[in-house]
């Protein structure tokens, strides 16, 4: 099929798209968030200036990632550098002022090595996002500091500061800060962002547009090759452009990467020099199809995740409706491409119901990151030795081996369904995604099998390990009693009121998540009415995601 050709076939995409079954969800989607650090805008709200301080400011990025978590969020892109400042102890750049309060000062723990493991303890990928060229005012203190540091090279305009992107000492000085956070941190991805060159750059109109593409490219190129140079699997990104170029039929209306900032993508991953691109595609309608479409015709095989502006969904800004996020939102879908929701906060606050609509209808299933075949295409071994043992509270815990020893370097997915073998082709079937502990506490319930495959850092999936057939569904089971429900009251058992549930979590049979309902304390019945017809289980739910089984019950209404 001609490039022309699937050109005039988008409108028809774009027409259906929104009507495509939610429960066509992929096994393999980016689902990913940019949360932003700067002034404490998504993260934190708090300063960290005692230890109880430290402890409520974690406990709010504890918080924002159960949320995350909860909605199927796999990729978190944490604002690491942001104006010549960081959030981590750096030899090269002062802390910056929004964790602590105070420019300059530590906050007294590492908040991005605690953001990682977090992010790891719920499956999730944590990219550090690099704020490249700005470097902030130009009396404050990261931009005074380079300006000390490096003489020249840090270019004003109007009241910030920018660093040269002509310039090789730049090249070199950003590839430092790249290798720091790589080497010192068990990070899954190095994100750049601004990296281009200033749209207000006094002498951008003189510039040869081929050697303003390729003094870009010399930066990215360093940074690449430092960061593969030390851990091959991290992944390269960056957040270019919505607009690539002009396509054949739309106009970029003089905002694209490639000709207004010379930021030539394509070629980024033509050449193996990204591995992921997040387009910052906040735009609508004619402005947003075609160009995400051309993004995918030009991909080379990586992966391209279109960053999606709800925050024009606000009221302050363009009050967009929910429809036009959910109409992008399938049509990428239907064409093989993931997401990235700008910015967390308005994802987090549910935005027009962003996050109701992600989470209940978009997202119910887990997705894992697509592998970096092009880095490594060889599938691991998979994983032996799975075993159950019964625990005191009736729970089972699954174990399994595997001959990498290192936890970092060798990840797991496990799945669950009521047919032997567990499909893991299936994502209704996964239960846990990149998990580093090898066991895990299932519920006990009986014709319920399990299957656990090995992941490389790299993405690549090893055939399963399916439990023996008797292995578990032999053990000891008890049917559970069915709760009582009259089709509109669900009466809800005593034992909930001894646990620190939150919500009322409803799942079907094959485990998959129906509806969230919060629960008030003391409560003895919940409202079901919006529940179809069905068997389901019920289980409790608190704020730091943990939950236990309450029972099983029937919607039947005639």
């Amino acid at each position: 099929m001609t490039r022309i050709i699937r050109k005039l076939l988008a409108t028809l995409i774009i027409a259906t798209a929104f009507f495509t079954s939610a429960s066509s969800q992929p096994k393999h989607e980016v689902r990913a968030v940019w949360l932003t650090t700067i002034g404490g805008i998504d993260w934190p709200h708090s300063y960290a200036q005692s230890v109880w301080s430290i402890e409520k400011q974690k406990d709010e990025l504890r918080s924002i990632l159960d949320r995350l978590e909860k909605a199927g969020i796999n990729t978190v892109l944490l604002q690491t550098r942001i104006r010549g400042t960081v959030i981590y102890p750096s030899n090269i750049e002062p802390w910056d002022g929004c964790l602590s309060g105070f420019p300059g000062k530590s906050p007294d723990y590492d908040a991005l090595r605690f953001a990682i493991d977090e992010c790891h303890k719920r499956g999730m990928e944590a990219h550090a996002w690099i704020v490249t060229m700005p470097v902030g005012k130009w009396d404050a203190l990261g931009c005074k500091r380079l300006r000390s540091k490096m003489p020249g090279n840090i270019i004003k305009i109007k009241a910030d500061g920018y660093m040269n992107p002509e310039s090789a000492q730049t090249a070199n000085y950003l590839a430092d800060i790249c290798e720091e956070v790589t080497r010192g941190y068990d990070i899954d991805g190095i994100h750049l962002d601004y990296i281009r060159y200033p749209e207000n750059l006094p002498k951008l109109k003189k510039l040869n547009p081929s050697v303003a593409r390729e003094n870009i490219t010399r930066i990215v190129r360093t940074i690449s090759k430092r960061v593969k140079t030390l851990k091959p699997w991290v992944k390269m990104s960056c957040s270019p452009i919505g607009k690539y170029d002009n396509t054949s039929r739309y106009w970029s209306h003089g905002w694209d990467a490639y000709n207004t900032v010379y930021q030539d993508a394509v070629a980024w991953l033509r050449d193996g020099l990204m591995d992921e691109v997040f387009p910052m595609m906040y735009f609508r309608d004619n402005n947003f199809f075609p160009f995400a479409l051309d993004w995918k015709e030009q991909s080379h095989g990586r992966i391209v995740v279109p960053g999606l502006g709800i925050y024009f969904m606000s009221p302050r800004e363009k009050d967009w409706p929910l429809t036009d996020i959910t109409r992008q939102l399938f049509f990428l879908r239907d064409i093989g491409m993931g997401h990235a929701y700008f910015r967390s906060k308005f994802f987090t606050d549910n935005t027009k119901g962003i996050y109701d609509f992600a989470t209940n209808e978009y997202g119910t299933y887990p997705s894992l990151i697509p592998p970096m075949t092009w880095a490594k295409a060889a599938s691991p071994k998979k994983p032996y030795d799975l075993t159950f043992t019964t625990q005191k509270d009736g729970a089972m815990r699954m174990t399994w081996q595997h001959q990498v020893k290192d936890t970092t370097m060798m990840l797991f997915n496990v799945y669950s369904s009521t047919s032997y073998p567990v499909d893991t082709k299936d994502a209704r079937n996964l239960v846990a995604i990149r998990r580093q502990a090898r066991s895990l506490l299932i519920p006990s319930e009986k014709g319920r099998h399990y299957a656990v495959t090995a992941t490389d850092r790299y993405g690549n999936e090893s055939l399963a390990l399916q439990e023996a057939y008797t292995a578990y569904t032999s053990a000891p089971q008890q049917s559970p009693d069915l709760l009582k429900c009259d089709g509109r009251i669900l009466q809800v058992p005593d034992e909930v009121m001894l646990t620190d549930a939150q919500y009322l979590l409803v799942e079907t049979m094959q485990g998959a998540a129906v509806a969230t309902l919060p629960y008030k304390r003391l409560s003895t019945t919940v409202n079901i009415t919006s529940i179809p017809n069905g068997i389901y289980h019920l289980r409790t739910l608190n704020r730091k995601g943990r939950s236990h089984r309450l029972g099983t019950f029937i919607v039947k209404r005639i």
